[in-house]
């Protein structure tokens, strides 16, 4: 976990305390065991408000609903991070909590398998068996049903829209990707001191176990061919992300294909910085943005 240099004037300035003590690296292969075990010690209590409910399908779900609202009504299925192989839908208890009271909507948090030991496809075929119930559900309207996550989540919900996509069942109304786990090639990138939280190991690691024995041009979404029909998208990720140039590099493609796409940077910003500094202005303005953009695609008033 080596924590590296950065220079303080480089980073954002609501972040610069907190990048001098973030690691480069959280998880690897000898310290996979160890964050598990802390993540799930730290993420023990179920709230009262939370519903805990496992689908026909074996998936677990974590539902928010909010306190009154008319029936049927736009929804969000969240996709937790964790770079394919750590994390749980409690991580983001707060943030799905503040997506349903702030928008008035639905939101379910999906408990999906981690790899290495559920590669590729079973994590991604856990988020459409909660899309699509999601979708079922009789306070939903079905046709403004918003897919998003963070980091690996936002991979996966890349994913998801292409797979909801191809198979026609479903079709989502919106892609919220935060700093989205796109491309597996970005693990050739070379080391940069301005990496907090992931780096080109940790990502080496973590699409290889996701991917296991899988071709990578039918696995990874940057390495689709055709991204054309797919649901609106926001993208948004930090200038001293991992992930900034596959994102951006993502949303033009996207706009080539004849997707909308509206990408926001935050200058000085590394992975997961909302995470980490939760209550920073920066990460209170990038959930900001984030509400906005659901609000606007899934033609809620302000």
């Amino acid at each position: 976990m080596d924590t590296g240099l950065m220079p303080a004037d480089d980073v954002h300035p609501d972040l610069r305390r907190i990048a001098r003590f973030a690691p480069q690296r959280l998880v690897g292969p000898r310290t996979l065991p160890l964050m598990r075990a802390l993540l799930g010690l730290a993420q023990r209590r179920i709230r009262a408000d939370v519903e805990v409910l496992t689908l026909p399908s074996g998936v677990g779900v974590r539902l928010y609903r909010p306190t009154s609202t008319a029936e049927p009504a736009p929804a969000l299925l969240w996709i937790h991070g964790g770079g394919y192989v750590l994390g749980t839908p409690q991580q983001d208890d707060v943030r799905c909590r503040r997506f349903s009271a702030k928008l008035g909507i639905t939101v379910a948090s999906v408990d999906y398998r981690l790899a290495p030991e559920h590669p590729y496809p079973a994590p991604l075929e856990d988020c459409y068996s909660a899309l699509t119930w999601l979708a079922g559900l009789p306070a939903v309207d079905r046709s403004r049903v918003a897919i998003g996550g963070a980091s690996a989540g936002a991979g996966l919900a890349a994913a998801l829209a292409l797979l909801a996509r191809d198979r026609g069942e479903v079709a989502p109304a919106f892609q919220l990707l935060a700093y989205p786990m796109l491309d597996d090639r970005s693990s050739a990138a070379p080391a940069d001191p301005r990496y907090r939280l992931w780096d080109p190991r940790a990502n080496r690691f973590g699409w290889t176990a996701y991917l296991g024995d899988t071709d990578p041009r039918v696995a990874v979404p940057a390495r689709r061919d055709d991204l054309s029909g797919l649901a609106p998208a926001w993208i948004g990720v930090g200038t001293h992300d991992l992930f900034h140039d596959e994102d951006l590099a993502y949303a033009a493609r996207l706009v080539d294909a004849g997707v909308p796409c509206q990408v926001e940077q935050i200058p000085g910003a590394f992975h997961g910085f909302d995470l980490v500094a939760t209550k920073a202005p920066v990460s209170r303005q990038f959930f900001d943005m984030q509400c906005e953009s659901l609000r606007a695609a899934l033609g809620m008033a302000g």
